[in-house]
């Protein structure tokens, strides 16, 4: 049985950081492009970043772009989201997702997916 499950979410003022963890079983982490996606009250889903099956490749989104990094620990089975400089928008729930093959923007190229993590910027 496939899981992602994350963690590291919380509550923290603007200009604060915080680091996600999805740690990830049932599938052959090594195969496995991850991504991190939110959602916001009220918004869709939107893409945060991506990392390909090895550390050579990430992409990120404009809007944390300089901010966030995606890494991965191949030997953990996890893949991390640091989150720096911290601000309200940046309020939602993170999701972690994953599938086999490169990593991509799309939520739709992803079938499995982690319940979330409450991320909360105070102003």
């Amino acid at each position: 049985q496939v899981q992602l499950v994350e963690s590291g979410g919380g509550l923290v003022q603007a200009g604060g950081s915080l680091r996600l963890s999805c740690v990830t079983s049932g599938l052959r982490f090594s195969y496995v492009a991850a991504g991190w996606f939110r959602q916001a009250p009220g918004k869709e889903r939107e893409f945060v970043a991506a990392i390909g099956r090895s550390t050579g490749h990430t992409y990120s989104a404009d809007s944390v772009k300089g901010r966030f990094t995606i890494s991965r620990d191949n030997a953990k089975n996890t893949v991390y989201l640091q989150m720096n400089s911290l601000k309200p928008e940046d309020t939602a729930v993170y999701f972690c997702a994953g599938r086999i093959g490169s990593a991509s923007i799309g939520a739709n190229d992803y079938n499995y997916w982690g319940q979330g993590t409450q991320v909360t910027v105070s102003s």
